[in-house]
């Protein structure tokens, strides 16, 4: 992530609405949409690893976000927040990555591990200048992850550190008990090797993380991906940890071709197992576009730039078949989600910002075309988790509240792991001044248990919408599910109103034509179809 480092007075987050009303009007709806779902043909799966999570050391995504202390009146096990475990565990989180971002690249593990009182205090140079006490470390991010139930995606210092340093601090994490790291793992409270299931080999390292040529970095990349070893007996063959190298950054095709290039031509030494790419939706840099305070235009602004997603995949995905045409090297968008101007009286190195119905939408519209590209996309990571972009969750001393973002990756809970069904459908149109987007946009998918779902996103903020599913290979007589919507598109969760945006039951009934679903304005409609 690119950095931020002017430093003010650091404030508590601000969660006024203030906003001016947005699509207040319900016009009539006009001709239904027809929606028509393949049920009989079966495409790839759509990897529950898609719906990975990013959790930086950046303002209080983790201090007051994760971890308050083992001493904290705020209830916690072994200093995590309980209620935080719970939500997160709630949408099955299937990985985290950490350190960083633009901080890993100055991380320097053995500041995080051995007695609070020993470890060494820093500055967080990226973001905010705020000091870094490093009470939460390897130790207790791995009892984190275990706590949600997640997988651990770790992210080596390229930029600041050493082929040495990394190597320890993996053997560290995942050697015998019986040899000098594991012992001093054991003496930190965990005998048994940790399992590190994903490596990030550096970040962004065309910038914040070293500013490396694409030829440097391969160089540098094939001596982490050589040296840095997991030793941990258990992690073979489908469980054998998965390294990711850094990829491009937005459009930049660079990084793409020269990594991909390297790793065609890998030999027994050294290999990748998977490419980042790193794009956020921001309306222009540096971000400029209110959390709280927006109209109609900066709203079809930020989704049209939101559905630029799918070429952006579609230009690197085609520069990866050229090397790599069966598709064995995932691309892992790692870092995407809606960046925008901090909240007031907040420090800007801290990136806070609100979380609307907007913002619900645009995560909607991306799951969606990451499912489209199942094929090559299996690993990405919004940023970030807690309290800082568009985050699951905000957290204010003890209290916390869900953002409509949150419960977008709830209601997507069958998609994890399910098998991708093709639709078709014409999306209508939706006209905002000179800009043109798609009305409606949908996703089907098969689930592990063999049940057929449809997720419809409606984008006009004041038109609903009639969506007529047909179904070939297939019968359904009914649909059940949840709506997000609400009164306005940039309508958000505060501590004093943490409902104001959350799912509601919906359901319908097959008609003459099909499976009819009403949709209402800028909303999210995600259900089971019943035969």
């Amino acid at each position: 992530m690119i950095r931020l480092t002017r430093p003010l007075t650091v404030c508590a987050v601000a969660m006024v609405l203030g906003a001016p009303a947005l699509a207040q009007a319900q016009p009539k709806n006009d001709a239904p949409i027809t929606v028509k779902i393949d049920a009989g043909v079966s495409g790839p799966k759509i990897d529950r690893n898609i719906f990975g999570q990013f959790a930086e050391h950046l303002g209080t995504g983790i201090y007051g976000g994760v971890w308050v202390g083992k001493d904290s009146t705020i209830p916690n096990t072994r200093g995590i927040r309980n209620d935080v475990v719970q939500a997160l565990r709630d949408i099955k989180v299937p990985n985290v990555r950490w350190p960083g971002g633009c901080f890993a690249d100055e991380y320097h593990w053995r500041h995080g591990i051995g007695p609070a009182e020993n470890r060494r205090k820093t500055i967080n140079s990226n973001w905010g200048g705020a000091v870094e006490p490093n009470t939460f470390g390897t130790d207790e991010f791995m009892d984190f992850v275990d706590q949600i139930g997640s997988e651990a995606y770790v992210s080596v210092n390229i930029g600041s550190g050493s082929v040495q340093e990394a190597a320890e601090w993996v053997e560290y994490m995942t050697a015998d008990p019986q040899t000098t790291a594991g012992k001093e793992r054991a003496a930190n409270g965990h005998p048994a090797p940790y399992k590190v299931k994903y490596l990030g080999l550096g970040n962004e390292s065309w910038s914040c993380g070293g500013a490396m040529t694409p030829d440097y970095y391969t160089s540098e990349m094939k001596r982490y991906a050589r040296f840095v070893r997991n030793y941990n007996p258990k992690q073979t063959g489908a469980e054998a940890m998965q390294r990711i190298a850094v990829g491009p950054n937005q459009a930049d095709p660079t990084y793409t071709e020269a990594v991909m290039a390297s790793q065609k031509g890998h030999d027994w030494a050294w290999n990748i197992e998977g490419l980042s790419l790193h794009s956020y939706t921001t309306g222009g840099w540096p971000p400029s576009y209110s959390s709280t305070k927006f109209d109609e235009t900066a709203y079809a602004k930020l989704v049209k730039e939101t559905l630029g997603m799918d070429g952006l995949i579609a230009q690197h995905a085609a520069i990866m078949d050229k090397y790599d045409p069966d598709k064995k090297v995932p691309l892992v968008i790692d870092e995407w989600g809606v960046w925008l101007a901090p909240l007031e009286n907040t420090n800007p190195g801290f990136l806070v910002q609100q979380n609307s119905l907007r913002d619900a939408i645009v995560a909607a519209l991306n799951l969606n075309i990451f499912a489209r590209h199942a094929d090559r996309v299996r690993m990405t990571n919004i940023a970030q988790m807690i309290n800082v972009l568009q985050a699951m969750i905000l957290t204010d001393k003890d209290k916390m509240v869900l953002t409509p973002t949150y419960h977008v990756y709830k209601m997507y809970l069958p998609f994890q792991d399910a098998t991708f069904i093709p639709v078709s459908f014409d999306a209508g149109t939706y006209v905002q001044g000179d800009i043109k987007l798609p009305r409606v946009d949908a996703v089907a998918a098969r689930d592990t248990q063999g049940k057929l779902w449809l997720a419809v996103t409606n984008l006009d903020p004041a038109r609903p919408a009639s969506i007529v599913a047909n179904l070939s290979g297939a019968k359904a007589m009914s649909a059940r599910g949840q709506v997000l919507t609400a009164g306005r598109v940039d309508a958000v969760n505060t501590f004093e109103a943490p409902g104001v945006v959350t799912p509601k039951p919906f359901s319908a009934k097959a008609g003459h034509d099909g499976l009819k679903l009403d949709l209402p304005a800028k909303s999210i409609v995600v259900v089971q179809l019943e035969p």
